[in-house]
């Protein structure tokens, strides 16, 4: 068991944490969420390494608690010449050689009690780890992902989402006491998010995982610890009960406002006569009226509801384009090739209108971002690119598009602000507070950088948007709010993406890469292809009645009619149910 208790931490330039609280119990499975630079990573730095850092309150975790830990960026080493079963199999194979040197040592020592105690040891960590059966362990992860054929394949020839199963598996094979994960989930494709779903479910032991993906979310999770505004809520459950329960409090909290609103403003009038009439002259208790009356109005501002977790702040993401949309080809693929040392693409034709919204999928490693690259950089004499049209570009690599030796001022002004007053106005739509414009872009986190790519973007007014990864590393507010502005957005969009929501939900068809080719498919289609490998038939319909039903529930609470708000949660729990199944 974790148990954190009345945590407070702070940075030079911003609070993180004030006073929070959770226990993690054995055996859990919990999401961490929480909107982009809320502190995340940072509290998982903590309780991966407490001496590190300054705060106050407590953090209790067994000493003996072997901890488990996937990183959110960790590169493949493409120079390592060892094969996958080598890699997983690296803590067996250190204590196995471990055990037989000092079996070795024992022959010829005369210190045999040390050395007793020190194989002791060995043995004590070989059989907490399950050492006798770990080639049969890891064959069974290797299946339980479909990649038991690449066993004996080099590490160094796995695609970027192959090799972060990999190390998922290899944090799982030491049974840790607690397995923390940063963002396992960030580029996967389609089969290898599948994947690593499988793995999350099959772990008996207690988890912690950071993630904005609303799949793993909606299917992994017993538990939800959300990070807001510097205090901590946590909620016993899965993500889509814990949504509706946040909605429901919403509908509740903000009728007890209204009412107390209602009151101060009465009170407020009732207050205004009064003091009209207690004057020098005027009778003892009209004063003493005044008095108590103030008091009412002071005790109903103090008990106003104040929830964090209820109104959380969208960014404002808008994309308009600078010149009026024309029907034309904006661009064109024409038997585009691409090969490094085998052939990943060959003979690719397509293009994309003016007004057209693409999504490029396929599995990782199939020369998405490759392509991107090339229509960037407009040098390949297989892409045409209207003259006419400006171009915005989101780069999962994000340094390409990004200096993070800038400060995010110095950023905006090499785009062409001319205030920081302009520049405060401006990125406070996208929810980056003042306190961060002199922040170094380096520092931020992976969220944070995109929600400034996006603003950049915004600048530009792009006729054509080239989206690579968009919603990686974005939470899930930030998410929809992208989904909106791309379902606003007049101009023409191509987007390499997994995410199967923003697919679904703002593309108008997709091209598929299969077997190097690429193909043209309907929305319908793609849909169908998701259905048979992910979710029931009906998730998305689900998922969409859902959505419309939440929207209908904002609008209710906009006009603060509280009935209507109460009835539509009513439609809305039926759905939340079948969606949990």
């Amino acid at each position: 068991m974790i148990k954190v208790d009345n945590l407070s931490y702070s940075f030079p330039q911003k609070n993180l944490y004030n006073n929070i609280s959770f226990t993690l119990e054995d055996g859990q499975h919990c999401a961490f969420i929480g909107t982009n630079g809320s502190g995340k990573s940072t509290l998982i730095d903590i309780i991966m390494d407490p001496e590190k850092y300054m705060y106050d309150g407590s953090l209790e975790i067994d000493p003996n608690c072997r901890i488990g830990y996937v990183r959110q960026f960790q590169e493949l080493d493409k120079t390592k010449e060892i094969t996958v079963f080598e890699y997983l199999a690296e803590d067996f194979l250190k204590l196995q050689n471990e055990i037989t040197a000092i079996c070795t040592e024992m022959e010829t020592s005369s210190d045999i009690d040390i050395l007793l105690e020190k194989y002791q040891q060995a043995l004590d960590a070989f059989e907490a780890i399950n050492g006798d059966d770990f080639e049969n362990i890891i064959d069974k992860k290797l299946n339980l992902i479909e990649l038991i054929k690449y066993k004996d394949l080099n590490i160094s020839e796995l695609s970027g989402g192959e090799f972060k199963l990999i190390q998922v598996i290899k944090a799982m094979l030491t049974s840790p006491d607690l397995l923390i994960m940063d963002e396992p989930d960030v580029f996967l494709d389609f089969t290898n998010l599948n994947a690593l779903k499988n793995l999350i479910n099959s772990h008996k032991g207690t988890t912690l995982v950071v993630t904005h993906n609303r799949y793993l979310l909606n299917h992994c999770f017993n538990k939800i610890i959300h990070l807001e505004n510097m205090e901590l809520q946590e909620f016993d459950g899965g993500y889509i009960e814990y949504n509706f329960s946040l909605l429901q409090t919403k509908i509740e909290l903000q009728e007890l406002a209204a009412a107390d609103t209602e009151e101060i403003e009465r009170t407020e009038i009732l207050i205004d006569k009064l003091r009209e009439l207690a004057t020098e002259n005027a009778e003892q208790f009209r004063g003493k009226t005044l008095r108590a009356r103030v008091k009412i109005k002071e005790r109903l501002e103090e008990r106003r509801i104040k929830a964090p977790f209820v109104e959380i702040k969208e960014p404002n993401i808008i994309f308009v384009t600078a010149n009026e949309v024309e029907e034309k080809t904006v661009l064109k693929v024409n038997d585009y090739n691409v090969a490094f040392d085998e052939v990943l693409l060959e003979n690719i034709n397509f293009e994309i209108k003016s007004t057209d919204k693409v999504a490029i999928v396929g599995s990782n490693g199939t020369g998405k971002t490759t392509l991107f690259q090339r229509i960037i950089k407009n040098y390949d004499p297989s892409i045409e690119i209207d003259k006419d049209i400006k171009i915005g570009y989101l780069s999962q690599l994000q340094g390409q598009t990004l200096n993070y030796s800038n400060t995010i001022l110095e950023e905006f002004f090499d785009i062409g602000f001319k205030t920081r007053d302009d520049i405060k106005e401006y990125l406070e739509g996208y929810n980056f507070d003042e306190e961060l414009l002199n922040q170094k872009i380096g520092t931020l986190s992976g969220g944070e950088k995109n929600l400034l790519q996006l603003a950049k973007i915004s600048e530009t007014g792009a006729d054509l948007l080239l989206l690579d990864e968009p919603t990686s590393h974005l939470d899930t507010y930030s998410q929809i709010a992208l989904e909106k502005a791309l379902k606003r957005y007049k101009g023409a969009i191509l987007m390499v993406s997994h995410d199967y929501y923003t697919i679904a939900n703002c593309m108008d068809y997709v091209l598929l890469i299969k077997d190097k080719k690429i193909r043209k498919i309907n929305i319908n289609h793609f849909k169908d292809i998701i259905y048979a490998n992910h979710f029931d038939k009906h998730y998305l319909k689900n998922e969409e009645k859902k959505k419309a039903l939440e929207t209908k529930i904002e609008l209710a609470l906009r006009d603060n009619d509280f009935l209507l708000a109460q009835s539509l949660s009513e439609e809305l729990e039926p759905i939340i149910k079948l969606l949990q199944n």
